[in-house]
C-alpha cells in the first residue's frame, strides 16, 4: 500500500497516542489496591485476572486490559470480586480510569499540528470508552485535533474487528485505503488490515516489533516518526 495516498491519520488511543506503561501501570497498582481493601489474597486474584505483576508494578505483555474493553475487564473482575456489583465494578473502573494521568510518548500539539497543516485529518479508534478517551484527549488539550473519537461504546463492534474504522472512514467519505491506522497492539493492525487501510505498528504498547511487523505495513518507535513515514513535515 501506498503512503503517499494517505488523507486521514486514525490513532488508538492507550499505548499509541499515550504511553502504556508510563500511563496505566502506576494507575493499575493503585486500583488494584483499592479494590483489595487491604485483603493481600484478593489483590493476589485480581492482579492475576488482569495479568499485572504486583511485585514489578507492570502488566504482563499478554494482559487483557492492553486491547481490551471496560466490559471486558468487568467480567474477568466479577468473580474475584463477588460483593461487587457488576454496575458497581463498571462504575468504579470508568470512573477510575477517566481521572488516570495520560503521558504521551512526544509532546501531542506540534505533531498533530504538523499532520493537519499537511492536510491530514485526524481521528481516534479506541476501546476504550468514548467519554474517558474524550477526557484523556482534553487534558491533553488536543481534543480539538480530531474530527471523530470512538470508542468501544460509541456503536461499533471494538477492535480487532473493522467496524470501528470503517466507521471512521464512512464519516470522513473517505475510501479505506486512504486512511492509515496506527497502534500498539495486533487488535489495532488486524483491523486495519482487514478495513483494508495502511497499517502503523508502534513500540509504545507492549507488543515488541516482532509480534507488530507480521501486520503492519511499516513500525516505527513511536509516533513521533509519523511524518517522516507519511513524508509530511
Amino acid at each position: 500500500m501506498a503512503f503517499d495516498e494517505i488523507r486521514a491519520v486514525l490513532f488508538d488511543k492507550d499505548g499509541t497516542l499515550f504511553d502504556f506503561s508510563a500511563s496505566w501501570s502506576g494507575w493499575a497498582g493503585h486500583l488494584i489496591l483499592d479494590l483489595a481493601q487491604g485483603d493481600a489474597a484478593r489483590a493476589s486474584a485480581i492482579a492475576a485476572v488482569l495479568r499485572y505483576d504486583l511485585q514489578v508494578g507492570v502488566f504482563e505483555p499478554s494482559s487483557p486490559v492492553i486491547a481490551g474493553t471496560l466490559e471486558e475487564q468487568v467480567v474477568l473482575l466479577a468473580p474475584v470480586l463477588p460483593d461487587m456489583s457488576p454496575v458497581e465494578i463498571r462504575t468504579m473502573l470508568h470512573q477510575s480510569a477517566t481521572e488516570a494521568k495520560m503521558v504521551p510518548p512526544v509532546p501531542l500539539g506540534p505533531l498533530l499540528g504538523m499532520l493537519q497543516g499537511a492536510g491530514l485529518t485526524l481521528g481516534v479508534a479506541t476501546n476504550d470508552g468514548e467519554a474517558p478517551a474524550r477526557a484523556h484527549l482534553t487534558r491533553a488539550g488536543v481534543l480539538g485535533s480530531f474530527a471523530h473519537v470512538l470508542g468501544y461504546d460509541s456503536g461499533y463492534t471494538p477492535k480487532p474487528a473493522p467496524d470501528m474504522l470503517l466507521g471512521f472512514a464512512e464519516r470522513m467519505a473517505l475510501p479505506p485505503r486512504a486512511v492509515v491506522m496506527v497502534g500498539d497492539s495486533t487488535h489495532d493492525l488486524i483491523a486495519g488490515r482487514a478495513a483494508g487501510m495502511v497499517t502503523v505498528g508502534v513500540l509504545t504498547g507492549l507488543a515488541p516489533v516482532e509480534v507488530l511487523a507480521p501486520h503492519a505495513d511499516a513500525v516505527i518507535p513511536d509516533i513521533g516518526y509519523l511524518p517522516e513515514v507519511l513524508g509530511v513535515g
